[in-house]
């Protein structure tokens, strides 16, 4: 909103000061500073209302130690990140921007179904809350929406790289000349409509979904569709299953937002993408702002999530937080990275996958359910090994700071 404002102020009043709205890493600064202000300030009155009304958490008594201290804290916390995220967001982003509407649309829908699981679980007084087939439709619908935008959105374009053979020549000490064709490669002056992708490690670093079409156009995009499906019911579910310790989630999530706040300033300046050779996306850089409000928001958050937590994010944050990661990275053509950025995720996916499998194996084999683990999520068997809590998600933190890192050095080493 102030974007817009202030680029009438300036360009009607010449208002001294109003240029600032104009520059991307001013209004990304802002949106940090007001989104942990958000939090900081509004959070502990929002929690004393939760304790008023008896929102708590209902705790299932699963053996792990402090567990059944946590009864009756307050939850749906997730309320607090989604309005530091959103607040911000709609003050100092370019609201005619494609993606930063469909980041906006993601956080609202996701919200919603989170909220409506909570809703069910407390108020209601459902363990189970939402059904999980309600759950993954509300997730499947996401995906469409987001696939099917990123295809017919005439906004959602890429500028393509054209490699060009360049003579160098070089000269050794006796005079004699070295000559050589390097590639030069050089951004395209036009933006296209393409299903490219990024893959790490690779020097070529773009995969096209059509090349599995065989140049089909439009079963590219249904196969992209599909993907998107896939990629945003797999971190939503993630993110969900991580919050299972006080800080977990939270703590974990945000060097991801950071590291794909980064890939997004870069892939959105048409300077640093020819530089690092990646794809340029215009446009793209406007997710900084949303970044930053969404690194402020959990950030902040953990003021309060910390351990003793003082109130959870519920399936209202656990749910969006993935999402919302999920459909930022296909924003910015970067979801194949995700299984390395979001690695904690990825695990604590397959972990209850593995472990849930195998018992249903086991069981039809033996007679008796076996596990893998003590108990799924994994951060659970650590637990029951008898670590401490803060001692579990301090490490968790720091698995996810080395995964950012990693995913950020994918930059250069091809």
């Amino acid at each position: 909103m102030f974007y817009h404002l202030f680029k009438y102020l300036d360009r009607t009043y010449d208002l001294p000061g109003s240029g600032m709205f104009q520059y991307l890493s001013f209004r990304a600064a802002a949106a940090v500073i007001v989104s942990l202000l958000i939090v900081v300030i509004f959070g502990r009155r929002i929690i004393d209302y939760l304790r008023r009304k008896q929102i708590g958490e209902e705790i299932r008594d699963l053996g792990l130690d402090g567990q059944m201290q946590k009864r009756g804290t307050p939850t749906m916390g997730g309320v607090i990140i989604l309005l530091a995220i959103l607040v911000p967001t709609l003050l100092f982003a370019q609201l005619d921007n494609i993606y930063v509407q469909l980041m906006i649309v993601s956080s609202l829908w996701l919200g919603f179904i989170g909220g409506l699981d909570d809703y069910i679980k407390v108020f209601r007084h459902r363990k189970e809350g939402l059904k999980g087939r309600f759950k993954v439709v509300g997730q499947v619908g996401l995906g469409i929406i987001v696939g099917t935008a990123m295809w017919l959105s005439p906004d959602i374009v890429v500028r393509e790289k054209s490699v060009r053979p360049v003579e160098t020549v070089y000269a050794d000490a006796s005079g004699e000349v070295l000559a050589t064709n390097v590639r030069n490669v050089v951004l395209s002056s036009e933006s296209v409509k393409t299903t490219q992708t990024t893959i790490p490690f690779i020097k070529d670093n773009e995969f096209d979904y059509r090349w599995l079409t065989l140049g089909n156009d439009t079963a590219a995009w249904l196969l992209y569709i599909l993907m998107a499906i896939f990629v945003v019911t797999a971190v939503s579910n993630g993110a969900n299953l991580t919050d299972g310790l006080d800080g977990l989630a939270t703590g974990v999530s945000a060097p991801v937002v950071a590291v794909l706040g980064v890939l997004a300033y870069l892939s959105g300046h048409i300077v640093y993408a020819d530089y690092l050779n990646i794809m340029y996306i215009p446009g793209s850089g406007e997710l900084v702002v949303f970044a930053a409000a969404f690194i402020g928001a959990l950030i902040g958050f953990l003021w309060y999530n910390t351990h003793p937590a003082q109130i959870f994010m519920g399936d209202t944050g656990s749910l969006s937080i993935g999402g919302i990661m999920a459909v930022f990275a296909l924003c910015i053509r970067k979801e194949l990275l995700l299984p390395l950025l979001c690695g904690v995720f990825l695990v604590e996916n397959l972990s209850t996958m593995l472990q849930t499998g195998y018992f249903k194996y086991s069981k039809r084999k033996y007679g008796e359910g076996r596990r893998l683990f003590r108990m799924a999520p994994i951060h659970h068997h650590f637990q029951k090994m008898g670590l401490p809590e803060t001692k579990i998600v301090i490490r968790f933190w720091i698995v996810s700071l080395l995964l950012a890192a990693i995913t950020l050095v994918t930059l250069k080493i091809r």
